[in-house]
């Protein structure tokens, strides 16, 4: 009788004290998903845990089977985990898109970015230019490319794995130089020293969409779930605006 009733209270505390989920994010939506996560837990009681990493870096974890409640990603990650059967493929949904833009550091004197040409123009007298390895970085590769300037800019440019080592970078570079980040990246390190100079021009502009949704094996699939659902609501979309995640 006696080990019936602590089972029960165990049971009853665990609940009563909210449970904790794992998630696995990608990092350019940090500002919006950090803010909501502790949305969730003063209104449920439960707890998000959560781990942010590039799209390879987190494909490479979820190539190892690492265990999550979670994923957040670009949609063809995303996709990728649903042919897995890693991700339950009617609980998924795109949380929101974030654009691209450009940086330097604070106090420095700013590109004229007005329009494509002067964009152009700005990048190739800027004394370099640094972006990352992961998604912003392999669009503006393609970008530089397509205007006819990427063989110039190659001997000036500087790549790091993720957005926050360019932003760290850009904080403590000198001279002439152009950085480029997810917007929401930039907007979490301009009190560090940053000066966010504006979007890509609109008709070069690259949105990343992301996706959330329940993985397979989630070992809290009720509380997952309802975070999920809880990203979708009014009230979690302008939490994302606000961070700058359309």
């Amino acid at each position: 009788m006696r080990v019936i009733v602590a089972l029960i209270l165990s049971a009853f505390w665990a609940t009563a004290m909210g449970a904790d989920i794992k998630v696995l994010s990608a990092g350019a939506v940090e500002p919006g998903i950090a803010k909501l996560a502790d949305q969730f837990r003063r209104e449920t009681g439960n707890r998000v845990r959560i781990q942010f990493g590039t799209a390879p870096q987190l494909e490479k974890r979820l190539a190892g089977d690492e265990v999550a409640d979670v994923l957040i990603a670009p949609p063809g990650l995303m996709e990728a985990q649903v042919r897995r059967n890693k991700v339950e493929a009617d609980s998924r949904f795109i949380v929101g898109r974030v654009g691209v833009g450009v940086v330097v550091r604070a106090g420095a004197t700013e590109p004229d970015i007005a329009n494509l040409d002067r964009f152009k123009q700005s990048v190739l007298m800027a004394d370099s230019i640094v972006y990352n390895q992961a998604s912003t970085g392999l669009y503006l590769e393609k970008l530089f490319d397509l205007l006819g300037i990427g063989e110039q800019l190659k001997p000036k440019t500087t790549r790091y794995a993720n957005g926050a080592q360019v932003l760290e970078h850009v904080i403590a570079g000198k001279g002439n130089e152009i950085g480029f980040a997810a917007i929401t990246e930039i907007r979490l390190f301009e009190p560090k020293g940053l000066k966010f100079v504006g979007p890509l021009p609109a008709q070069v502009q690259n949105y990343t969409a992301y996706a959330a949704g329940v993985m397979t094996d989630a070992p809290t699939p009720d509380v997952a779930k309802e975070f999920v659902r809880f990203l979708g609501t009014p009230a979690a979309k302008a939490i994302f605006s606000s961070a700058g995640i359309d």
